[in-house]
């Protein structure tokens, strides 16, 4: 997979991302428009949360490990209402930083645990785990296929992964092709369909839902958002971030909107797997 010109500028906008996100106004509007109030960086609504952990089946003495878990949603979120245990990893420690505060806040000490890892070189013992999610996280990493490798030795056999990621359909001319890739997040074209690749890494799917439809609606919601306090986070963001921030969403909700790029649910069991 080629990468874009334009990804480490992308990557650098990523991180301010995170940097901003705690802004009380940025809180506001990811309560408005995924009712979660975390600071996440994912699409994963309230409504999909609890979707997750159903397809998990969750509940106390389970261990969740959750990657690219940020400030911890929505793996604080699930330990909170089902009573399971969790891990949250990711890189940088910032983010961790404030999912430990989040969870000390909720009441959830001795429930959560936190490392620096990297979802393609998980530095836990085979068969650790129970379940592993992440929200949106290997559309932004390069070894897709290693992470779900990682994620497979590291969870028992029978144990299960749900996880959700943007994607580009296959059969787009070169043009749309184009198109898509510079409206998704910096890593998100992918040499191998994501079915296949579950299959080759020891993951048996046992549902697969689309929700390039709800991710229409919270881009176009977090877009009005953005617009009707435009002034303020100008402030916030310096008004030439603000103008390309707005641009970019413009344009992902318009190849949404054309099927030139999709969200998806993936749920998935883990078979014995002569890689384990």
């Amino acid at each position: 997979m080629p990468p874009n010109a334009d990804q480490p500028a992308a990557m650098k906008r990523f991180m301010r991302q995170r940097e901003l996100a705690h802004a009380p106004l940025r809180l506001d509007i990811e309560r408005r428009v995924c009712g979660s109030d975390y600071g996440a960086t994912s699409w994963t609504t309230l409504d999909e949360a609890g979707r997750v952990a159903e397809l998990l089946r969750l509940g106390p003495g389970n261990l969740l490990l959750d990657i690219g878990a940020g400030s911890g949603w929505p793996g604080l979120h699930l330990a909170a209402t089902t009573g399971c245990n969790v891990v949250l990893t990711d890189i940088p420690f910032y983010g961790l930083q404030a999912a430990v505060q989040r969870a000390e806040a909720d009441g959830l000490r001795g429930a959560v645990w936190v490392a620096v890892a990297d979802g393609a070189a998980l530095p836990f013992t085979s068969g650790r785990f129970d379940a592993v999610s992440h929200s949106d996280v290997l559309c932004c990493l390069v070894p897709k296929l290693a992470a779900l490798e990682s994620c497979r030795r590291v969870v028992r056999t029978g144990g299960r992964t749900v996880f959700t990621v943007i994607s580009i359909p296959p059969g787009l001319s070169s043009a749309d092709h184009e198109r898509a890739v510079a409206a998704s997040p910096p890593f998100t074209d992918a040499d191998e369909e994501y079915p296949a690749m579950l299959e080759r890494s020891g993951w048996e799917i046992t549902d697969h839902i689309d929700l390039s439809g709800e991710f229409i609606h919270s881009t176009r919601r977090m877009l009005e958002e953005e617009e009707a306090h435009a002034d303020e986070l100008r402030a916030l963001h310096g008004e030439d971030d603000f103008a390309a921030r707005l641009t970019r969403k413009r344009s992902r909700l318009g190849v949404l909107e054309q099927g030139l790029l999709r969200r998806e649910l993936f749920a998935a069991t883990a078979v014995p797997s002569p890689k384990i």
